[in-house]
């Protein structure tokens, strides 16, 4: 093995055999247990791939009512989050781990992709996900973040299901969580555009519909061209 083979091998189970670690700041941290004690984010926790923390942002707010949104300057409706705890939450964050890579979930963020998540899951160690709620945030917290994420045209109440959609995708990508080595690698959108093939399980007929022939010959050489060009036309279709 190479001199660079091997100093990315070494990298690559030194990643690994730490655990990612994911926080997320939020008015209503408590949204996020259901999902992450459920399923595969919990297996993620208790098998150690995965460190969760959820940071309630009114720990952050001004004054003695926790003050943490204000009118927009200029007038409109809404309130608007303030810069002051939004910031504070972020710096406290930070000042424990400078490996720390901020996100702002925003509809004005770049479009979150599978390969972002591949990206995310590969090389963050620490990715911090700041929910707004509220009218949005004062326009000067853009600059304390690494980068925004949208997770589509549409607007929502608060960017807690965005980082949790988020949060779900990349987890999932950590070696060891799905359970198989295959599992996330054939899925729709791995490569970045390719859908995938059709599946089946027993019972062969149900319903006057029948599992393909192909699938059940044994032939994995058929089986596997059957699984391409059934992608192929998935994605034509798509």
């Amino acid at each position: 093995m190479c001199k660079l083979c091997r100093k990315l091998r070494q990298s690559f189970i030194l990643r690994y055999n730490q655990p990612m670690k994911i926080t997320v700041i939020s008015l209503f941290p408590d949204m996020f247990e259901p999902v992450m004690s459920t399923s595969m984010m919990r297996k993620a926790r208790e098998g150690g791939q995965l460190e969760f923390d959820a940071i309630n942002l009114r720990e952050f707010g001004r004054g003695d009512r926790r003050t943490v949104d204000d009118t927009p300057y200029g007038g409109g409706d809404g309130m608007l989050l303030k810069p002051e705890p939004v910031v504070a939450a972020i710096e406290s964050v930070a000042a424990d781990d400078e490996d720390a890579h901020v996100v702002l979930m925003s509809p004005q963020g770049q479009s979150f992709t599978q390969a972002k998540a591949q990206q995310l899951s590969t090389d963050i160690k620490h990715l911090v996900l700041v929910c707004g709620r509220y009218e949005g945030f004062d326009e000067r917290i853009r600059t304390f973040v690494q980068e925004q994420i949208s997770i589509g045209g549409y607007v929502l109440t608060g960017g807690e299901l965005p980082a949790m959609v988020i949060t779900d995708a990349i987890v999932r990508l950590i070696p060891g969580v799905l359970g198989g080595d295959q599992s996330a690698e054939i899925e729709s959108f791995s490569d970045g555009q390719t859908l995938e093939f059709p599946q089946y399980t027993r019972p062969e007929e149900f319903r006057g519909m029948n599992v393909p022939d192909v699938l059940l010959s044994g032939h994995h050489g058929e089986i596997q061209r059957w699984r391409e060009e059934q992608s192929a036309k998935r994605r034509e279709q798509a």
